[in-house]
């Protein structure tokens, strides 16, 4: 089967966190193909244990890829501290004689940030609002990889191995049914060890926020690998539950610009023309600089100005967050200069902030230097499973309500033309169709094939 037909029936999309379609993604001819094995987040586990138990698979994918993509390059970018890792892709690249590099990156945040990974390998500045694409580079992170292997051998994405760690009585991994709740998952790691929690999916410091009152109706996607549970008084959950009138009351009275949230921006580094110090004056000062706010378009949120950089423990973040969303309301979007060529910052190699202190700045240290090594399976007797968990448009159900499915099967299709994914069974079972997920509910395999 055609490489790119198999990826798009199995429904794989970006494991990482955004869920772009990855049939679209490999569609292309590029120069450097990257794998991001980085890990970004603190805490998490799941690319690494995924790295050293198919070290060979990933590489033999690397390989057949490179040659799909037509690349003169493919480079492993991974952390220096992830020595065994880092062993077991060396002894696969030299068993099958791939030509595949590995580039050593220090640990730092955000390391694993596509902008930050290509300037790391490539030495080039993707544009703002760019892709990789746009400097002749594709970029994929280690689970998509072993998604489309197993896409190449006609098997669907239908499970996620996931890290559940934070507050928890038994940090683990987990490797589940897309569907899954949320509850179910914090179960399998013993259940949390507070009644005031709150649980970070996907990492603590860029994870969606799922408070303990929506555990039992949030479920596993496609684009899951961590589920975190801090306190609900904690720095980070603070934060986040700042109201907007209070962050703006904040910006008022209490920014002093000294430029440290600009300083230290990751964007800012790598040549973008992002000021979320200029952001924040234009908020707190009611100065009507659109090219100041229009900047904000261009932020990739991931935190550091916010739970890192700012004194005064202000929140240009979440200003620029609420900038970007009442700009694109009124249609405003950052415009794109051709042919213009950005430059990192001379002082981007001394202002990496590393990965431990970050760690330590936003009380995630007692959490840190848990090394999971085991996975648990599990199967439920119910999933629900979303039928938008991508880019793009919700998938067209092909099932309906009462009918019997077998596991890894097609439930619901990407319409030829729109931007979305295949979704399939993650279990065999009787379904349910919804407005915007399917409902499986388990039965015997027998009952299913009689059916």
């Amino acid at each position: 089967m055609d490489i790119i037909k198999a990826i798009k029936e199995a429904g794989v999309v970006g494991a990482g966190g955004a869920g772009f379609p990855t049939h679209i993604k490999f569609n292309t001819s590029i120069e450097t193909f990257i794998v991001n094995a980085i890990e970004c987040e603190p805490l998490l586990e799941t690319d690494k244990f995924l790295i050293r138990e198919h070290a060979t698979a990933l590489i033999e994918i690397i390989e057949k890829l490179k040659m799909h993509l037509n690349a003169s390059r493919a480079v492993i970018g991974i952390k220096d501290k992830n020595t065994k890792e880092i062993e077991a892709l060396k002894g696969a690249i030299k068993k099958q004689d791939a030509s595949v590099e590995i580039k050593v990156i220090a640990n730092y945040y955000p390391a694993g940030d596509e902008h930050l990974l290509v300037q790391e390998i490539c030495g080039k500045s993707i544009p703002p609002t760019g892709i990789p694409l746009d400097v002749g580079v594709v970029v994929s992170n280690v689970a998509t990889l072993l998604d489309v292997k197993n896409a190449l051998e006609q098997k669907p994405v239908i499970s996620r191995t996931i890290t559940v760690t934070g507050a928890v009585k038994e940090p683990t991994l987990i490797e589940v049914p897309i569907g899954t709740s949320i509850s179910e998952c914090l179960n399998l790691a013993g259940g949390v060890t507070t009644t005031n929690y709150t649980v970070l999916l996907g990492g603590p410091l860029m994870g969606h926020e799922c408070t303990k009152e929506r555990v039992e109706t949030s479920y596993v996607t496609k684009t899951l690998g961590g589920i975190v549970v801090v306190e609900s008084d904690s720095y980070l959950i603070t934060m986040k539950r700042l109201p907007m009138h209070h962050i703006i009351r904040r910006t008022e009275s209490a920014c002093i610009q000294c430029q440290m949230c600009t300083d230290l921006c990751p964007r800012y580094l790598n040549g973008h023309p992002l000021y979320p110090h200029k952001v924040m004056r234009a908020l707190g000062m009611h100065e009507r600089n659109l090219e100041a706010m229009i900047s904000a378009l261009i932020c990739c949120e991931c935190g550091v100005c916010e739970l890192y950089a700012c004194p005064m423990g202000l929140s240009p973040k979440t200003v620029n967050q609420f900038i970007k969303k009442e700009l694109l309301a009124q249609g405003i979007r950052f415009e794109k200069t051709e042919n213009l060529k950005y430059e990192p910052h001379e002082m981007m190699p001394y202002r990496k902030i590393h990965t431990d202190r970050m760690v330590a700045r936003t009380g995630l240290q007692k959490y840190a230097g848990i090394h999971l090594n085991e996975v648990r399976l599990y199967k439920p007797s119910v999933v629900t499973i979303a039928l938008k968990q991508h880019i793009g448009v919700l998938s067209k159900p092909i099932v309906k309500s009462g009918d019997f499915v077998a596991v890894g099967s097609l439930i619901a299709r990407n319409e030829e033309g729109t931007l979305g994914a295949n979704i399939h069974a993650s279990i065999s079972g009787k379904v349910t169709v919804g407005l915007e997920n399917i409902v499986i509910e388990a039965v015997d395999q027998m009952e299913v094939l009689d059916g």
